[in-house]
């Protein structure tokens, strides 16, 4: 396993480096439920790494990497369990790209996934503030004086979705099922959760940290919403069920997974960012933990 440092405590394992090479040393049919958000592609760079997926020149390029990650997604997840991946549609540029648009990245992973064995289970649609993206980040499409002077430019605001799949093979009717009862689930929670777009997810309530961009290369940090997390893994896992992240960076998967009573691995190649999530998984676990290999492997 090709790590640079690693934490493992009886509540999680933490590795830093590639996770396209560290997860092919993790055991088959080992993690109960993943979630996690991809790069968007080269939408968002964060380090000059070329093991960095998001440091990639185009979809063609990424995606040729994601495949990878894929097929062992499925290699190392329970027969009949899931994984969920966030992600949205990409704006194309004229300027960078030849011509404006908006890119299907949802579909492009759908497909990644189809081709590593995943099933397509499901779809959630997560509701976004036209107004808050208008003002972030100044799309033309979305301002009121280009609807006033040609609509033709203009569009709606771009959704998030959590793209689910499941590992189906004949052998997933003897796996242990992931059980709830109406104390823990109650019906009214359960038909707001089983709505495809959900619309009560806080888009402030994440992981908050000072890390600032190292490079010029860097361009930003963008933890996961905590309220996605915990419904996902509430919803699809048992206590004590491992959760994994091949992309943890800060550690949003594993803090909620842990607060939850799950045990959680995760994987992330920039060390600032793996240093933060072993706070925060140490924090989620009610203290500093012991590690049981803390030193520099090379």
């Amino acid at each position: 396993m090709d790590v640079t440092r690693q934490k493992i405590t009886d509540n999680y394992a933490s590795y830093c480096g590639d996770s396209v090479e560290v997860i092919q040393g993790l055991p088959a049919e080992s993690v109960h439920f993943s979630v996690f958000s991809p790069p968007f592609a080269n939408l968002y760079i964060y380090s000059d790494s070329y093991r960095d997926m998001g440091n990639t020149k185009d979809m063609d390029e990424f995606i040729e990497h994601y495949d990878y990650l894929a097929g062992e997604l499925w290699r190392i997840t329970i027969p009949g369990r899931l994984a969920a991946v966030h992600c949205k549609d990409l704006v194309r540029y004229k300027g960078r790209d030849g011509t404006a648009g908006i890119v299907d990245f949802p579909g492009e992973l759908i497909r990644s996934m189809e081709r590593g064995g995943w099933s397509y289970h499901s779809r959630i649609t997560i509701w976004k503030d036209p107004v808050i993206e208008m003002q972030r980040t100044k799309a033309h499409g979305l301002l009121y004086k280009q609807l006033r002077k040609d609509s033709t430019h203009s569009r709606q605001g771009l959704a998030e979705y959590m793209l689910i799949f499941r590992k189906w093979t004949d052998e997933y009717e003897d796996r242990e099922p992931v059980t709830h009862t109406k104390e823990d689930f109650p019906l009214d929670q359960w038909q707001e959760w089983a709505s495809p777009v959900w619309t009560t997810i806080n888009q402030t309530r994440v992981l908050n940290s000072p890390l600032a961009r190292e490079s010029e290369d860097e361009k930003h940090i963008c933890p996961l919403q905590l309220d996605i997390v915990e419904r996902s893994v509430q919803m699809w896992t048992n206590p004590r069920d491992i959760v994994f992240s091949p992309f943890a960076g800060i550690g949003s998967e594993g803090y909620s997974s842990i607060k939850l009573g799950r045990r959680f691995v995760g994987i992330e190649l920039k060390e600032a960012y793996w240093k933060k999530q072993i706070e925060f998984l140490d924090e989620a676990s009610g203290g500093d933990q012991p590690g049981l290999f803390d030193e520099v492997e090379s």
